[in-house]
């Protein structure tokens, strides 16, 4: 396997989502309040009770995303295992209509990063991360955001594994899931 990272102009999202993402979960973390907060959070990795898919295109594909408006500063990066499409990132970055990106220039939101199923856990996930990394410290940004869920556990570790920090957790941020609890990630770059 020789895979191949390719910068991808936005254009490309139906292609992007070729590959599916979706994941069982078989465990979830618990975030529970310690002193009202004011002692910090708990963490606990639970088994759930069944077992279930979870397709975070359920919503629609990820041209969907073009419904923010003005997306020319986002960038796709597509992996190639030959002429097959195996995973991708896409990194928003300077768009004032997006929320996550906080109004400031300096950060950039790793807004989707996904792998083909047979090609977990191969290091492609790591060469996506470290590319969308590099294309964001071009941009002068230092610092980069992700989004994920309690609910995606390996994410988690992936993402704690890459030096980030868990920096904010959301009960209700979801009202479609109300039991999915949002986790913001940062790294300083």
């Amino acid at each position: 396997m020789e895979i191949r990272i390719r910068e991808e102009t936005i254009d490309v999202l139906q292609q992007y989502g070729e590959v599916p993402m979706t994941f069982t979960v078989k465990t979830q973390y618990r975030a529970d309040l310690i002193d009202h907060g004011l002692g910090g959070w708990s963490l606990v990795e639970e088994t759930v009770e069944l077992p279930y898919e979870k397709d975070y295109d359920e919503a629609g594909p990820p041209t969907r995303w073009l419904k923010h408006g003005d997306v020319s500063n986002w960038v796709v990066f597509a992996a190639y295992d030959g002429p097959a499409r195996v995973g991708g990132a896409v990194v928003a970055w300077n768009t004032p209509s997006i929320h996550m990106l906080e109004a400031r220039t300096g950060l950039a939101v790793l807004w989707d990063i996904r792998v083909r199923q047979e090609f977990r856990r191969s290091g492609i996930g790591t060469q996506l991360f470290d590319t969308s990394l590099e294309w964001a410290k071009r941009r002068g940004c230092s610092r980069i955001k992700i989004e994920t869920q309690n609910i995606n556990v390996p994410a988690c570790h992936f993402y704690a594994s890459m030096g980030c920090e868990l920096r904010g957790i959301h009960h209700g941020a979801y009202p479609e899931y109300p039991e999915e609890v949002q986790f913001l990630w940062y790294l300083n770059i």
